[in-house]
């Protein structure tokens, strides 16, 4: 089967996100990471025959999803999970400030990447936690932590590491050494580590595969906290489905006692979009993966070609990590909001002098926004 991700949806009227941020102007977002593209048919036809029932009362984990999983890892990573280490969710970021809550207190530190995601720093500042960065430093063209840059810095109140993998905003897949670092310094320190692995499903070169951080040996598997969902893979992020496979018991006891009573189950139209994601929509995956590596290709292009504009190619996600540093702007992003495209401002994630721009869009909406940036640069001059 041959799916349409040219084919353009108007969202400018509906209840988005992404699209109402802008509403009535003549911008083009590409900001926050969800893509314009219609999900699978077999998720579409699933939610359709269950709204049919016409009920929709409370809801059971259905065991078929959790079977879902279990294979997946196993197939995928040749990691064997256990069930009873998934924990449900209705989103990563709660679970991001639920490890934060679960395995810290007022006053210990986190260490994040930075830059990175936003709700990382919001899950530690709003638990009243420290927190200690390691920094991302460009190398061979990619982003990497440097846990060198925290010599000096470590105190031994540090107790849990947030990774990000593939990593948001750079787009950078670690590779089994650099895994090992990480798992290195978190043994070293004795860290939890909760890691953000959303984007695993969206590895754009087929020479480049992800490795989940728990998976890389017993230890690393006791120590883990791995947030994964169908959201970002196929354009699910509304319906709100995430687990958290947590292999060590008291681990998980102390993550499921923050969750008690404060984050809700997860809703019943998102179990059925999760299986059916899962089980049916590998080929709409695969053909999602080549129309973002298509533009991903041409978006660096297009990018490293703009005066004062540099990134690197990233190697997951849908997401660009654009350096405006060269440019002769106070602020990158008022500068090409101004010109008619949303990006997300660099320091929403730590640096301002970058901006990130979603390219899980259209080719054509994408040509459109880079002309217009390109037309903007050019009239600097």
């Amino acid at each position: 089967m041959t799916f349409n991700f040219d084919q353009w949806v108007d969202r400018s009227h509906s209840d988005s996100v992404k699209w109402n941020k802008y509403k009535q102007r003549d911008v083009i977002p590409l900001w926050v990471a969800d893509t314009d593209f219609i999900s699978p048919p077999a998720v579409i036809e699933a939610l359709h025959k269950r709204v049919s029932e016409g009920v929709f009362g409370y809801g059971t984990l259905p065991a078929e999803l959790t079977d879902l999983l279990v294979e997946r890892m196993k197939n995928r990573y040749g990691w064997q999970i256990a069930p009873h280490w998934l924990v449900y969710l209705p989103g990563v970021v709660c679970a991001l400030n639920l490890a934060v809550r679960a395995f810290t207190t007022e006053g210990q530190v986190c260490i994040t990447p930075s830059p990175i995601y936003p709700p990382f720093s919001q899950a530690v500042t709003l638990a009243n936690r420290t927190q200690l960065q390691a920094p991302l430093v460009k190398s061979a063209d990619r982003w990497v932590m440097d846990f060198n840059a925290l010599d000096g810095q470590l105190t031994g109140n540090e107790k849990l590491l947030l990774l990000c993998n593939p990593q948001n905003p750079g787009g950078t897949v670690y590779r089994r050494e650099e895994l090992e670092q990480q798992h290195k310094f978190a043994q070293q320190h004795n860290l939890v580590v909760c890691s953000d692995e959303i984007h695993s499903d969206l590895i754009l070169d087929s020479d480049i595969h992800h490795i989940p951080f728990a998976a890389l040996n017993p230890d690393a598997e006791q120590r883990a906290i791995t947030l994964i969902s169908p959201s970002k893979t196929f354009n699910l992020a509304g319906l709100g489905a995430s687990v958290a496979i947590i292999a060590n018991d008291e681990l998980r006891r102390k993550f499921i006692r923050q969750q008690k009573g404060i984050i809700p189950s997860v809703n019943i139209l998102a179990y059925v979009a999760a299986i059916a994601a899962y089980r049916d929509g590998e080929s709409w995956l695969r053909e999602q993966i080549a129309y973002l590596r298509d533009n991903r290709n041409w978006l660096v292009q297009r990018i490293n070609a703009m005066p004062g504009l540099s990134m690197v190619s990233p190697e997951g996600t849908y997401l660009g990590w654009i350096d405006a540093s060269g440019l002769a702007v106070d602020n990158p992003y008022s500068f090409f909001l101004q010109a008619g495209v949303a990006l997300s401002p660099g320091k929403d994630f730590g640096d301002d002098r970058f901006i990130r721009i979603n390219f899980g869009c259209t080719r054509a909406l994408l040509e459109q926004a880079l002309q217009r940036m390109e037309t903007a640069i050019l009239s600097l001059n």
